[in-house]
């Protein structure tokens, strides 16, 4: 599968999370959630994948993480706001 039809799944996997969960939870509830959505759907992921960061050749521990990798190939980075932004 390529990378547009993988992300077609993701998409669809991420808009029914919203809609069971609506707006406003932590980013924590969204992630199980997806991670749910997504074993359901036998999507293949990784979690919290850790990620080297190399910065002029040396490799530093900052802790960097995915909150998804999806499919080895799509990186999925959840983000939650409190309330909706007004024009």
């Amino acid at each position: 599968m390529d990378e547009n039809a993988l992300s077609k799944l993701i998409i669809g996997a991420a808009i029914e999370v919203h809609r069971q969960l609506g707006p406003g939870l932590l980013e924590s509830a969204y992630e199980e959630c997806l991670a749910y959505e997504l074993s359901v759907r036998q999507i293949p992921f990784e979690r919290q994948k850790p990620v080297p960061v190399v910065y002029k050749g040396i490799q530093l521990d900052c802790g960097f993480r995915l909150d998804f990798l999806v499919g080895g190939m799509v990186v999925v980075e959840l983000v939650s706001v409190q309330s909706r932004l007004s024009p």
